[in-house]
């Protein structure tokens, strides 16, 4: 009965999402409301990321293969931020996608930060994914000669040129996750920052084993495009699976190229193995897809790991669904570092190549708890009541 239960009320969620979407870019800010805004950044002291987050060992590595500095070690003193205050300096940011719970978070804590240091933000752009948009995009802001831009390049050949203009013509670099080819540390850009994504891929694989009890069969769905993050997050899971549950057996693979693609490659996959235990999916929205595909087949005994606490995946979580758990990023924070390490190049303070925050384990347990620790605010009503249903 509680299944049956819990797939009419994911059902109701999910409508309620695209009615609350309908005309807008970014379904995930309509859909999260207030709450997501409702976390104030400290009026004053020194910027840091969220002290209390867990001591993970940081696990992945940066995009020239350099070991990550934890962004729990970086700084701006109270005069340090008075410093910048006094400097009136200009930011703008362009993203590869703003529609997803990720993108919203990690703008707000570059929003909260930078108004802390008195920077104004004179742009924001979302490319939906097109290089050549980036590109335009990139184009557009420079003409409002930002001091600082910040930034996750939607393909890393396709725009280089575009982000060696932007630096050549003294704007500070920040890159999210990736950088473009060719740039290099210090001359060109000021740091990458970044989740420990090969640290989340371990998690969602260790909770994958615990979901099927250590034996079966499992497929993945990898991201099929040249992006280091996604790419660390399915190397770890695959190692991780094959190197510690020697009776899981990876049968089968399938590549996405975009997030709209993970109901078809799922349907795929269970089409050719019927009898497939549980499926990775390398970030939450083509694992929405993997779950509408699971549910067209009848497949709900299936098991679905993830990475990124979006929202359906949270409701499906704390109703004890197909998703088991996930290893989640912490965007809010990494806007945060990024903020901090953009206040360090404008101070001619030395900046690390790569940082990054640390893992989080998101299972049933603790959901609500886990939604604040990321997003700095109190889980959607939508997710407490899932979490509360019996």
């Amino acid at each position: 009965m509680k299944k049956l239960f819990s797939g009419v009320f994911l059902s109701a969620v999910l409508l309620s999402l695209m009615l609350a979407g309908c005309g807008k870019s970014d379904t995930s800010t309509a859909a999260t409301g207030s709450s997501m805004d409702a976390a104030p950044a400290p009026a004053s002291g020194p910027i840091t990321i969220n002290m209390d987050l867990p001591d993970n060992p940081i696990m992945s590595v940066g995009p020239d293969s350099e070991a990550a500095v934890s962004a729990k070690t970086l700084k701006l003193t109270v005069d340090d931020i008075e410093r910048i205050k006094n400097g009136n300096h200009t930011a703008a940011i362009s993203l590869h996608y703003a529609g997803n719970d990720w993108s919203t978070a990690q703008v707000r804590g570059l929003t909260d930060t930078f108004s802390r240091m008195g920077i104004k933000i004179v742009a924001k752009t979302d490319a939906n994914f097109k290089a050549e948009k980036q590109v335009a995009d990139i184009e557009t802001i420079m003409s409002k000669q930002p001091d600082i831009l910040v930034s996750i390049p939607v393909d890393p050949v396709s725009t280089a040129e575009a982000f060696k203009k932007a630096a050549a013509a003294g704007t500070k670099l920040v890159f999210m996750d990736n950088k473009p080819n060719g740039l290099q540390h210090g001359k060109d850009y000021v740091s990458v920052v970044s989740a420990d994504n090969y640290g989340n891929g371990v998690q969602a694989a260790h909770l994958m084993a615990e979901a099927i009890g250590k034996k079966g069969d499992i497929g993945v769905i990898y991201h099929d495009a040249d992006f280091f993050v996604t790419r660390q997050r399915s190397d770890a899971f695959e190692k991780t699976i094959k190197e510690q549950y020697p009776d899981i057996n990876i049968v089968d693979r399938g590549g996405i190229m975009g997030p709209n693609d993970g109901e078809r490659v799922a349907a795929a996959l269970l089409t050719k193995h019927p009898r497939m235990n549980g499926l990775f999916v390398p970030w939450d929205i083509p694992a929405e897809g993997a779950l509408a595909a699971a549910r067209s087949g009848g497949r709900e005994d299936l098991a679905i790991t993830t990475i990124d606490l979006g929202m359906s995946v949270a409701v499906e979580i704390a109703l004890d669904g197909m998703v088991k758990g996930l290893g989640a990023q912490l965007p809010y924070d990494q806007g945060v570092a990024e903020a901090i390490l953009a206040g360090y190049a404008l101070l001619g303070k030395e900046t690390p190549s790569y940082v990054a925050v640390p893992s989080l384990r998101v299972g049933k347990d603790g959901i609500l708890d886990s939604w604040k620790t990321v997003y700095h605010a109190d889980a959607p009503e939508i997710v407490h009541k899932a979490a509360n249903q019996k």
